[in-house]
């Protein structure tokens, strides 16, 4: 009898004190596709991904679950003409909780004409070139001159082979506050900085990245349809559209929801639009749906 009400004694302590985790049940499909990058004139780079769901518990008692998301995917489609399917496709076996997402997302944003970036990039970034298999490098950081982490919204490739890192509005960042970031992905090295009188100009472009020497800015007009494409801060570069905004992606530019091309410093567009979503216009009407 007192052996019997040891371990039941034995069973509710456990009870009260262990979690029970339930299996990792991932999502029959993918979802949250989204458009990440360009790679040239016609293809672009896709992101989606499955959810997951696991029950937690203990002997006695039942405290809900957890999900996330993960098996990360990237995928390759024609946006000029409608395929059927992608050219390309790769899925990541990895599994990422929702309340820490995005220090182990693989897919922020496009850093190089076929490379996309992720990760808390302070600590490390995790890289994922189209064709090739997804990797992560550990990263040093340092301050020159100014003081203060942010976090990394946009990679784009700059001076001397590095990287600029800029966050939302930091490089309108006042006092001794660090404006942009500078990587160098060979040294591993992330260093943060103030622009130099030089580069003040970079401060009122929506985007900016360089080729070679040169740097490329779009900078809003003072109207709408006045924006313009700058060559290091004084020339400005003929945009056969009038546009309001505009980005890069890799070696494409978007003025307003056109697909451009740069060569030779000069800009040709495709007469393709992606207007957000998943949806390619030509002439108003759309031609290729990724949905």
């Amino acid at each position: 009898m007192k052996r019997r009400l040891l371990v039941a004694i034995l069973v509710l302590l456990i009870g009260c004190s262990d979690w029970l985790e339930g299996p990792v049940v991932w999502s029959k499909d993918f979802g949250g596709e989204r458009i990440v990058g360009f790679i040239d004139d016609s293809l672009v780079i896709v992101s989606s991904y499955q959810t997951w769901t696991q029950s937690l518990g203990s002997f006695i008692q039942d405290h809900g679950e957890r999900s996330g998301m993960g098996h990360q995917r990237l995928c390759v489609y024609n946006y000029r003409v409608q395929e059927d399917g992608p050219r390309w496709c790769d899925t990541l076996n990895n599994e990422i909780d929702k309340f820490n997402s995005e220090p182990d997302n693989y897919a922020r944003g496009q850093m190089t004409d076929s490379v996309i970036w992720g990760g808390d990039v302070s600590k490390s970034i995790k890289l994922w070139k189209v064709g090739e298999k997804a990797h992560e490098k550990k990263i040093k950081k340092k301050f020159d001159g100014c003081v203060g982490e942010f976090r990394a919204t946009s990679i784009k490739q700059w001076l001397d082979g590095f990287f600029i890192v800029r966050g939302d509005k930091f490089l309108h960042s006042l006092g001794d506050s660090c404006q942009y970031a500078e990587l160098d992905t060979a040294a591993r090295m992330l260093t943060y900085k103030r622009l130099p009188y030089y580069l003040k100009w970079i401060e009122a472009c929506d985007d900016v990245r360089a080729w070679n020497k040169d740097v490329y800015c779009f900078t809003p007009g003072k109207n709408s349809f006045e924006a313009v494409l700058l060559l290091n801060k004084s020339d400005s570069l003929e945009v056969p559209i009038k546009f309001s905004v505009g980005n890069f992606y890799g070696d494409v530019l978007r003025p307003n929801a056109h697909l451009c091309i740069l060569a030779e410093n000069k800009v040709s567009c495709s007469g393709i639009e992606w207007r957000g979503g998943l949806f390619f216009y030509e002439n108003d009407e759309i031609v290729v749906n990724l949905e």
